[in-house]
């Protein structure tokens, strides 16, 4: 296939794992299919930006050499369709740093994180509600109303006298400023989780990571199957307040948003995705709505582009330490590529000596996470 061919075949893509983020405007994403066209509002300002997050995750360097054609066109895919990917592969692979990739480079801002466990259940995700702090709250404010209900009242037994009762009595009624007091308002005890912010309805899509699902409560994915397709969910307690609209808090650092009615519904849908180590399988319904990608581990020469990308150079060393990370790779086990670049990191720091008792920690640093030790 010629260069032209290549880039008339790729044409469709928005997303090109380059890394890098967008020069002048971001890329815009085609329409979405009519099927996953939602209508949410009031649209929200844009989100905070993430790329001190996406530094850490994926490093200073130009390129991201760990996928390939086919896994690029799946990411589009799931972009274009507006469908959550479901991302497999060994523990500490990378499967998470995908996402900070695609906010990265789409411009999508900061990263909304769902990290599940086996307590885990999908109010968790959508929102909080201190209902213990509130009734504090109410209880404090009603002590307050209470208090300077009786300020009031022995003010005015002072200042009263039986001839000018009935002038007095008069003041007694006006309001002050303590009687005009609203009680605390249910919004503030109300707080969106990832899952719930991140179907606000926004311009552009947010970027959900739904970290290790596999390891949830065998009814998570099934709970998750009516949002993620409806792009919307329901606050009872606010559905049954008198306040037609409250501003609850958000999983942004001091965000907050605007929910009428107590219903919450995505103006574009966002790119979720979801992270599996493949601990247990997910029902077919589950699967349907989501698009695979399995990651695989790296070869040496995307490893040693790896460190290059995160330490900005490639120190003496470095090509022993991938060959023998790659050896216990495929002697079987568990690796992470965290590992590798601990290792590379700590050999490669000035005074440190590898050889003799330095051996040792390099052992410890490249050791079999499935051992338990």
């Amino acid at each position: 296939m010629t260069a032209h061919e290549q880039t008339d075949a790729n044409g469709w893509r928005v997303f090109e794992a380059s890394g890098l983020p967008p020069r002048d405007q971001p890329p815009a994403l085609p329409a979405a299919p009519p099927w996953r066209r939602f209508r949410g509002s009031p649209v929200q300002p844009p989100p905070p930006g993430g790329e001190e997050a996406a530094l850490r995750r994926l490093g200073l360097g130009d390129t991201i050499p760990q996928l390939g054609p086919d896994e690029i066109d799946i990411v589009n895919a799931a972009l274009v369709l507006r469908r959550p990917l479901l991302v497999t592969g060994p523990p500490g692979i990378g499967k998470s740093t995908l996402a900070y990739l695609v906010s990265r480079e789409m411009g999508l801002g900061r990263v909304l994180e769902w990290s599940v466990v086996s307590r885990t259940v999908l109010r968790d995700g959508l929102y909080i509600h201190d209902a213990m702090g509130r009734a504090q709250a109410i209880a404090a404010w009603q002590a307050g109303l209470n208090m300077a209900a009786d300020q009031k009242a022995a003010s005015a037994a002072e200042t009263n006298s039986e001839s000018s009762g009935t002038a007095r009595s008069g003041e007694a009624g006006t309001e002050s400023p303590a009687d005009s007091r609203k009680p605390p308002a249910l919004g503030d005890f109300i707080t969106l989780g990832p899952l719930g912010t991140a179907l606000l309805p926004y311009e552009r899509p947010r970027v959900l990571l739904i970290d290790e699902l596999d390891k949830s409560d065998i009814d998570l994915p099934n709970d998750l199957l009516h949002v993620l397709e409806n792009g919307s969910y329901e606050i009872p307690e606010l559905e049954r307040a008198a306040a037609r609209s409250a501003r609850v808090h958000t999983a942004d650092p001091g965000g907050h948003a605007l929910v009428q009615h107590g219903r919450v519904e995505c103006r574009e849908f966002p790119v979720v995705l979801i992270t599996s180590n493949g601990e247990r399988e997910f029902p077919p319904a589950f699967r349907r709505r989501c698009l695979p990608l399995e990651m695989r581990t790296p070869t040496r020469e995307q490893l040693l582009a790896i460190v290059e990308r995160h330490l900005t150079s490639r120190p003496e060393g470095t090509e022993a330490l991938v060959d023998l990370f790659v050896q216990r790779v495929q002697g079987g086990g568990t690796h992470a590529l965290d590992q590798l670049l601990n290792a590379v990191q700590l050999t490669t720091a000035g005074g440190f000596q590898a050889d003799g008792e330095g051996r040792k920690l390099v052992e410890l640093l490249l050791r079999d996470l499935a051992k338990g030790r």
